[in-house]
């Protein structure tokens, strides 16, 4: 029987093996998770290296300003952290706070200062930052102050920044240091975020308790061994430490001073590591407030999210803010990091495995790069004397692809390795964080943890984890040419293109019509030169060609309506044409009667104006359904979609009407003139109607005058037939006249014009009149 994992998520799930440490087990035994090759997170598990991870985790723990191991951090309002020491090296005074006698003292009554105005929260860049290099305030001891080109005091360090390990318990205690000029400025170095220190200096700032403790455990765990204490010459390393007796002892010391018997029997024996961490651990600190250096922190704001005391509450300060247990906000902000290491460790799954998966391309690459070498070398053979010439350097230009493979896969390789360290660093770090017993310290930098956390999760997002190269070689050599063409001969693109990929997402239909969208497959590097688009006839027959070009997305327009349709793609270059993609079937429009009757028709059309293909001065409104125009003169508008095939039937109700204007109704071709009213030119047929009469016109020819006109309120009919090739007109559901037009054939769209004294709205997806009873179809009509 396997043995069972005694952390803390037993009995829930976790499948993770005895070996495996939780963080709550790694916050109790620091000294034991240091060393524990594996970590498992309350359901969710992965391991890491502990060694590996740990040496990662250095550069978490390193100030940015000093390069060292943090010495008494404090954190920044950014949630950055910084050594105390260092935060004193890097203060900045403005030049509000200057003296009368310095400004007497150079020389004249105008400061020589570049005043600048500072925020609370202001930033800088390193350039007008004020402190520039750090490396700059050691480099002049002597000066009491320099000056910055923008008028801001940088004071040099008290002390160095870094002293001889051997002096370091000389540096003065903080509350020894010179006090901090007034106004002063300190500067984040990492985000350069800026703000004015207040009357308590740099003692405003809490210290980040929870990094000053994963820095000594990590310090410790890097540390030589430790000696025996009884060995009286030439101390050997210690093996074990006695916790009742508090010694470190070397085998023979325990064998001749702490044998296994008698009362030391009960005594308990620890590896020497883990003995100087139980030497050195002292029980939890109580946490104190900044503001009430003798209040003990016990409750946690919401709003400043910060814990605070008993007295910050009364005096009123965060009285209004919602405040909860200090204990409770630990443990909810303790599951919140360790859900959000959940999915970062899954990234960093995903990391190592796809370093795997390049660092194999990079073995293909490799095999394929000297097995095309070698066909390369038996083609040029079957022409040594006249290729000689050209062997090597069409060697070289194969050496020069396989290379270019290679850096690509071996840079991204790099790339990948270096963001994965970066990941794991702060895994790892953020594990010793969670085993922290303080409360408000665990607070303090929480968020900013998760956050970060969460910011380095996105950065694993889509096409991070994507290879930039395929391992294949697409180049093949054409050995045909003649021999008086050898001096040419090159490398040519001797594949055909891959089948295309149709984006289904993007395709759909609308009325009668179809939109496609393609593209070629990922990772394709042989060149297209262009797509060609076939669809059926809507009826199971055979394809036919409608597009041919460079576009992947393509509208197809005057297809039947309540058909299905097969449309299908391929790729070409000078080497041929590819293959098809697959077969997509794709519905029109549904009709008004049933399916067996699809010649004789009465369809249902949805469609609205078109405001791309409209006159400028019409104006559109209601969702495109409702027209009118700024202009005097008859503007011209059209439908969105055309009729090529069934019988239609659409209205127009009449909005408003004044000074007996003209409107007319009817269809067009799409290349109708927009700027003159409907039925003047060939390529529309209309009625035009005022308010005693109306008449027919096409190609400006009148005819027809009918009396009965329109006001406001009175509804236009439109009945287009394309089984009889009719056009028919209708006002207030009565027909208006004979039949307009006959020998219709061809694509048509909806149209009308008017101008400022007419607005109109559309209305379709109305059935055929009661009246009028389709007939049968030509079977010589021809289909668009």
């Amino acid at each position: 029987m396997p043995p069972r994992c005694r952390c803390p998520c037993s009995g829930q799930g976790c499948t993770c093996s005895s070996s495996s440490l939780s963080y709550a087990r790694r916050a109790a035994e620091p000294a034991q998770a240091l060393r524990c090759p594996s970590v498992c997170i309350h359901r969710g598990i992965f391991h890491l290296k502990g060694d590996t991870a740990m040496d990662e985790m250095e550069e978490e723990l390193k100030c940015p300003v000093c390069g060292s191991f943090y010495r008494e951090p404090i954190i920044l309002p950014c949630s950055h952290n910084i050594c105390l020491a260092c935060a004193r090296n890097i203060l900045v005074q403005t030049p509000e706070a200057e003296s009368p006698q310095s400004s007497r003292a150079s020389g004249s009554g105008v400061s020589d200062y570049d005043y600048l105005d500072l925020d609370k929260m202001s930033l800088y860049s390193e350039a007008d930052s004020g402190y520039g290099s750090y490396g700059g305030f050691v480099s002049a001891p002597t000066t009491p102050c320099q000056k910055s080109p923008n008028g801001v005091r940088v004071f040099p360090p008290a002390v160095p920044l870094q002293p001889p390990p051997q002096q370091q318990h000389l540096l003065p205690h903080p509350a020894c240091l010179a006090p901090i000029p007034r106004n002063s400025c300190i500067t984040c170095p990492q985000c350069h975020r800026s703000l004015i220190l207040d009357e308590r200096g740099l003692r405003g700032f809490p210290k980040n308790r929870v990094l000053e403790g994963v820095v000594d455990r990590y310090q410790q765990s890097k540390a030589a061994a430790l000696k025996c204490q009884l060995c009286e010459r030439s101390p050997k390393e210690a093996t074990v430490m006695c916790e009742q007796c508090d010694v470190f002892y070397c085998d023979p010391c325990r064998l001749r001073c702490h044998p296994p018997r008698g009362p030391l029997a009960k005594h308990r024996l620890v590896p020497p590591a883990q003995g100087r961490i139980s030497r050195r651990a002292s029980p939890r600190k109580i946490s104190t407030c900044t503001e009430h250096e003798l209040e003990n922190l016990s409750m946690y704001c919401v709003q400043c999210k910060n814990p605070v005391c008993y007295q910050c509450l009364e005096e009123g300060k965060h009285g209004p803010h919602e405040v909860k247990a200090l204990g409770a906000m630990w443990k909810l902000h303790k599951g919140q990091l360790s859900q959000a290491l959940n999915g970062l460790s899954d990234r960093a799954t995903e990391a190592k495995e796809f370093l795997v998966q390049l660092r194999n391309m990079v073995q293909h690459i490799q095999e394929n790069g000297v097995e095309f070498e070698a066909c390369l070398v038996a083609q040029c053979d079957a022409l040594i004397d006249a290729l000689n010439r050209r062997k090597a350097q069409l060697l070289a230009q194969v050496n020069k692809e396989h290379e270019h493979k290679l850096k690509v896969v071996r840079d991204q390789i790099s790339h990948c390795t270096v963001k994965l360290r970066q990941t794991t660093g702060l895994m790892e770090y953020c594990l010793e964080v969670i085993k922290e017993n303080d409360p408000s310290g665990f607070l303090q930098i929480s968020d900013a943890l998760i956050r970060r956390v969460h910011m380095t999760e996105s950065q694993w997002g889509k096409g991070t984890l994507t290879p930039r190269m395929t391992s294949d070689f697409d180049l093949t050599l054409d050995s045909g040419p003649l021999l008086q063409t050898i001096h040419q001969l090159d490398f040519v693109q001797m594949k055909v293109p891959a089948a295309p990929m149709l984006q289904l997402e993007e395709c759909c239909t609308q009325n009668n019509s179809a939109t496609l969208s393609w593209k070629q497959p990922p990772l394709s590097t042989i060149a297209v030169e262009g797509y060609i688009l076939e669809l059926d006839d809507g009826n199971g027959g055979p394809f036919r060609e409608v597009y041919v070009g460079t576009e992947t997305i393509c509208t197809v327009d005057g297809l039947h309506y309540n058909s299905t349709y097969k449309s299908r793609v391929k790729a070409f270059n000078a080497s041929g044409v590819g293959q098809y993609s697959k077969t997509l079937i794709m519905q029109t429009s549904e009709t008004g009667l049933p399916p067996c009757d699809v010649q004789s028709i009465g369809t249902v059309a949805w469609f609205t104006f078109d405001p791309a293909s409209a006159h400028p001065d019409i104006v559109l409104s209601n969702d495109n359904l409702t027209v009118s125009c700024n202009s005097y003169d008859d503007r011209v508008v059209m439908g969105n979609s055309a009729f090529s095939r069934g019988v239609h039937y659409w209205e127009m109700t009449i909005d408003r009407y004044d000074n007996h204007p003209d409107p007319a109704f009817g269809v067009a071709r799409g290349d109708v003139l927009k700027d003159v009213m409907l039925g003047k030119d060939d390529k529309a047929w209309a009625m035009y109607v005022d308010n005693n009469r109306s008449w027919f016109m096409h190609n400006n020819s009148h005819t027809n005058r009918t009396d009965g006109g329109i006001t406001k309120g009175s509804t236009i009919g439109v009945l287009l037939d394309f089984t009889r090739g009719l056009l028919i007109f209708l006002i207030n559901d009565e027909q208006q006249g004979p039949v307009a037009f006959e020998g219709l054939e061809g694509t048509y769209y909806p149209a009308i014009s008017l101008n400022r004294n007419v607005q109109v709205t559309l209305h379709t997806g109305l059935p055929i009149p009661d009246f009028y009873t389709p007939g049968e179809a030509d079977p010589n009509s021809s289909v668009c």
